[in-house]
């Protein structure tokens, strides 16, 4: 989708920030080191040979099939991807970790989820696309077509979510749907970042029913389809920023709040611990 005039930006800067983000220089980089996480950056199709054989490990293929016209991955591919999710939050449970993440980056990726999330959710494409990294009105209509065409390809199939993400999602969006879908598994709650997590969100309930309880909006975007997909799940955002970035920077920035909450809970006194009057019953 990249090539087709949906982004204000070129693909090659798909690569170019995840570049970034493995030497510690992107905005989510520096969200993290406030909120006290962790960053851990995955390879699942950027159209690049791989940095290294840590983040590309689970590389499924380079780039994904233009979903107005053609499937974003094969069948295989497709199992491959949502495996490789799998295999991500076991190993981010096995390590210790009892929150996660999930967050994205690609340039065009927004027309997929909004695909998903339009098909999903049941609504006019015109409805759920947003401007994305800032695209003017002709990229708008151009993503709109875009939209449009793979939800009619996806029509058919959209009761079967592994189906679903070889039609019109991509290898990122598919290991997203993996990845939420076993935490739920392993009982770890995860904090949804933007539109193409979210949008993965939806596939992973299908995959998982019952597997949104085990998570929460970090935030909401600027982009329309994030506002059906949270309501889809029923998930209410903790903040909205107006952010737009994506690389999970939006659930980064709720993740202080969310100590916070979980400070409050635990550390502060009842009234009755700190010998506060109560209101009075009534009479």
């Amino acid at each position: 989708m990249a090539h087709s005039g949906v982004s204000a930006y070129p693909p090659e800067v798909t690569s170019q920030m995840v570049a970034n983000i493995a030497s510690g220089g992107a905005a989510i980089n520096a969200l993290a080191e406030i909120a006290g996480a962790t960053v851990r950056v995955v390879d699942l199709a950027v159209d690049a040979d791989p940095w290294s054989d840590q983040i590309g490990a689970h590389k499924v293929r380079r780039g994904s099939g233009n979903i107005a016209v053609e499937d974003a991955l094969t069948a295989q591919q497709t199992r491959q991807a949502i495996d490789a999710g799998r295999q991500i939050a076991d190993q981010e449970v096995d390590a210790g970790a009892d929150l996660l993440i999930a967050g994205d980056l690609g340039i065009g990726n927004t027309t997929a989820a909004t695909a998903l999330v339009a098909a999903l959710t049941n609504v006019e494409p015109v409805a759920a696309v947003g401007y994305g990294t800032g695209i003017d009105d002709a990229g708008w209509a151009r993503k709109t077509a875009a939209v449009r065409d793979a939800m009619f390809r996806a029509g058919p199939v959209l009761a079967e979510p592994v189906a679903t993400l070889q039609c019109c999602g991509g290898a990122d969006l598919a290991a997203l749907a993996g990845f939420l879908a076993q935490a739920a598994v392993r009982r770890t709650p995860v904090l949804l970042d933007g539109i193409t997590v979210t949008a993965g969100a939806l596939v992973a309930e299908q995959l998982a029913p019952g597997a949104r309880l085990w998570w929460q909006a970090g935030h909401l975007s600027t982009e329309p389809a994030h506002a059906l997909a949270l309501a889809q799940l029923g998930l209410d955002p903790i903040v909205d920023l107006r952010m737009r970035l994506g690389e999970g920077s939006g659930a980064a920035v709720a993740l202080p709040v969310l100590r916070a909450a979980v400070a409050t809970l635990s550390s502060m006194a009842t009234f009755a611990e700190a010998n506060v009057s109560d209101r009075p019953m009534p009479s």
